[in-house]
C-alpha cells in the first residue's frame, strides 16, 4: 500500500469514493458537492492537500487536509475507502499519513467533525488521540454532531 499525494488524474477516484460514502451512511450535501467536484478550487488551490492510498495502480482510499482559515490548522476530511478494500486498515494508514505529514509541517492542530453514530470512526479517532471539542453552531456540516482535534503542541 502506497500513499501518493493529489494529481489531477485522480480527481474523479475523489469524488466517487467519497459520495460512495456519504450515500451509504448520510447522503451528499450541496457543499459536499461544491467541494467534490472542484477539489483543486476548493482545497489545494487554498493550501490544503489531499492523498490517495494506492496499491497495484488501483485507488483504494482518499483523505483530505482542508485549510480553516486559521493558521496552522487544517480539517481533516473528505476520507474514504472503496467498499471492496475496507477492513484491510487503509482509514488507519491514511490517518496515519496525515498525522505525520501534520507533525512534519509544524502544524498547530488537526480538527474534524463527524457523527456520533459512525461509532468505529470515533474510536479510531480517540485511539489517534482527538479529544472531543465543543462543535460550534454554524458549522459547514449539517450531519455533525462531533467536532475533535489533535493539538500538536
Amino acid at each position: 500500500m502506497n500513499i501518493i499525494p493529489y494529481n489531477s488524474q485522480f480527481a474523479a477516484d475523489f469524488k466517487t469514493l467519497n459520495i460512495e460514502w456519504l450515500e451509504a451512511f448520510f447522503y451528499v450535501e450541496p457543499y459536499d458537492l461544491k467541494v467534490l467536484s472542484n477539489p483543486e478550487e476548493y482545497i489545494i488551490n487554498k493550501g490544503g492537500f489531499i492523498f490517495f492510498a494506492s496499491k497495484d495502480d488501483q485507488i483504494l482510499g482518499t483523505v483530505a487536509l482542508m485549510p480553516t482559515g486559521n493558521t496552522g490548522v487544517l480539517e481533516l476530511t473528505k476520507m474514504a475507502v472503496s467498499p471492496s478494500a475496507r477492513g484491510m486498515g487503509i482509514g488507519q494508514q491514511l490517518i496515519a499519513h496525515c498525522i505525520a505529514f501534520a507533525k512534519a509541517q509544524h502544524l498547530n492542530k488537526l480538527i474534524l467533525y463527524s457523527h456520533r453514530k459512525l461509532e468505529n470512526a470515533i474510536h479510531i479517532y480517540k485511539k489517534w488521540d482527538f479529544k472531543e471539542i465543543p462543535l460550534e453552531e454554524d458549522v459547514v456540516y449539517k450531519r455533525a454532531n462531533i467536532k475533535m482535534e489533535l493539538a500538536f503542541n
